[in-house]
Order: C-alpha cells, then structure tokens, then sequence
C-alpha cells in the first residue's frame, strides 16, 4: 500500500509532508469498474441538501430545502423511510424542527439529527435531536458543542462522530466531536487537518474516510483524510479523482463509494460522477456514472446495492425526488 502523510494534530511537519505526497498520489491510475443503475420509487417530495441513514434493511431521509412557489424553499418536517425490498416510501415522524445541511445517522433502534442549519436558513444550529423508532418518540440530546451546518457525521464502534462544517461567520472548521450514547455526552477529538465543508464522511474497517468537499478557495476539494481511533490522529489518503463538493458517499464492503456534487468554478456544474475507494489498497476506481447529475444528495447502502437520492440536478438550488440505485459488480 502507498505510504501516507500522517498528521500530528495538525503539525507543520505532517501538513508539509502531506503536500509532498500529493503530486505521487494524484498521478495513481484510476481502474475502470462495473456496475448498474436502475431508477427506482421515486422520493414523496423533490428535495435537495438532504440528510439519509440506514439500519441496514431500512433507509431514512431527513431535512434538506422543499421548493415553495418559484423561487423560495421551506424546510420539511416530514422524515420519510423507504423499503427497498418492496421499492416503496413513507412518512415516518415529523421532526421537531426544520433544518438543513445535518448530519444525520441511525445506531441502536434510533436516529440522531444533528446540528445543520436551522430552518431554511444558513444559521449554524447547535440542536441535538434523537428519535426512538419503537416508542415513535423524539427527545433533545445534549446540544453538539460547535454549531455549524454542512458538515461529514459517521458512526464507528457506537459513537457518532461530527466532523467538520461552517460555524458562525460562514467559518470553515475541521473540529472533531463525538458523542457517546451510553454517557449522553459530547468530547473532543484531534480536528480534521483540512477545515471544509460540504464533505462526506464514512465508517470502514474500524477508520472513518472523510471526503471532497470545499473551501474558501476552491470548492473543488480532492482532499481524503482519514481518522483512527486507537491513537486519535488523521492520515492522508489517495486523493479523490473528481474534486466536488455537495457530494453524497456509503460504504459497502470493502469500499467507500462517492458520488456527485457541485462546483460553480470555473464553471457552474453539477457532477455524475461515481466513485469508489479502497482504503486497505488506498486506491480508486470509476464506476459507470450515475444517470442524472446532482448535487446536495445523500446515499446510502442495503444488501448489496446503493440507493442515491433527491438532490439539485444544476448548481446552487434545484430539487428532484430521484432515487438511483446502484449495483456494483465484485
């Protein structure tokens, strides 16, 4: 496997060797892969900026921007569950509060809602919001410590992490914090070496993969850091082939698959690319592009297929209620 650039919680030393390695890094060849897009059910409601989670047989949408007339857009309550064995959606609950822009995960019979942009505005929220699927009842968990909205959230030996996001004063941070179900408390990790937002985030083999994203330079970030637990520290990884942001990524197997995005430089776009990275290989591949270009979606992976939905088929705001599955072959 490449060596990567390890970080020491952001030294100088680990940030330049990080640079040193990129131009070896960006030259690896990108493999060509398999696979097949099907469109199934479409989403009850054209949405984009959306949040989803899995228990593994079930997915959850929550949030995102509703259009309202021509131009406005609200924040649906509405938090919907779709059944991919019999391809059909419903209403679940209502969410105690709109938002937009959140992290949103499924752990141990409930889901958690976190921080986002309040409403449908771009305010950085603090709110902590967890659902019991089996008393059908929300309660208010304690508020995340760093209130911002498009940030990357992924859950790792039953902890939920949030990392990353834009704070208040449209400040791009790269904190790291996780919250404990067993304790119901928040604590701080090492922060993300690369402050961004509009990244993903994933869990596999015991590490997360952090994703794209962007920045106040570029909203074309190809940046992949990864995060270990055991000794609390980043390392870089192979950087992304299509630098993006607003982007949407799962995991399944051994892969970490990326999808999407926006850029509105150098020319304004949405993107249908889709991706995947092997971590232990620290390498790419390139699958067959996804069938409508979009951004501000979000996917999620059941029994082998992967299921992109909802997002803004242009840049900046748009909204669809596709729901694009993916089959990737071995």
């Amino acid at each position: 496997m490449p060596s990567r650039a390890r970080y020491a919680h952001g030294g100088w030393l680990g940030a330049a060797l990080g640079l040193f390695l990129a131009t070896p890094l960006a030259l690896a060849e990108v493999r060509e892969a398999s696979g097949e897009w099907r469109r199934m059910v479409p989403l009850p409601e054209a949405r984009t900026e959306v949040s989803v989670a899995t228990d593994g047989e079930r997915i959850f949408l929550a949030g995102g921007f509703l259009l309202a007339g021509e131009r406005d857009a609200t924040a649906p309550r509405t938090l919907f569950v779709y059944d991919p064995g019999d391809d059909r959606w419903e209403a679940l609950t209502e969410l105690p509060r709109g938002v937009n822009h959140a992290g949103f995960e499924y752990h141990d019979g409930r889901l958690y809602v976190i921080a986002g942009f309040d409403e449908a505005s771009f305010t950085p929220t603090d709110a902590f919001h967890i659902y019991d699927i089996d008393t059908d009842k929300w309660r208010q968990g304690p508020v995340v410590p760093t209130p911002r909205g498009a940030l990357a959230t992924a859950v790792l030996d039953g902890r939920i992490h949030a990392i990353g996001g834009t704070t208040h004063g449209r400040e791009d941070v790269g904190v790291h914090e996780v919250y404990d179900p067993q304790s119901d408390l928040w604590s701080q990790l090492a922060a993300m070496p690369t402050p961004r937002n509009h990244h993903r985030a994933a869990a596999i083999d015991g590490r997360i993969v952090v994703l794209a994203g962007r920045d106040d330079s570029t909203f074309r970030l190809t940046t992949n850091e990864i995060y270990h637990p055991d000794d609390d520290r980043w390392e870089e990884g192979a950087p992304v082939p299509t630098g993006r942001s607003g982007v949407a990524a799962t995991a399944l197997d051994d892969w970490v698959y990326l999808f999407g995005g926006e850029t509105f430089t150098p020319e304004r776009r949405t993107f249908d690319e889709a991706e995947r990275y092997h971590l232990e290989e620290d390498r790419w591949e390139r699958l067959p592009a996804m069938p409508t270009a979009r951004h501000g979606l979000d996917a999620a992976a059941v029994e082998g297929a992967i299921y992109v939905i909802a997002g803004g088929p242009e840049a900046g705001f748009a909204f669809s209620d596709l729901n694009e599955r993916l089959i990737p072959d071995d």
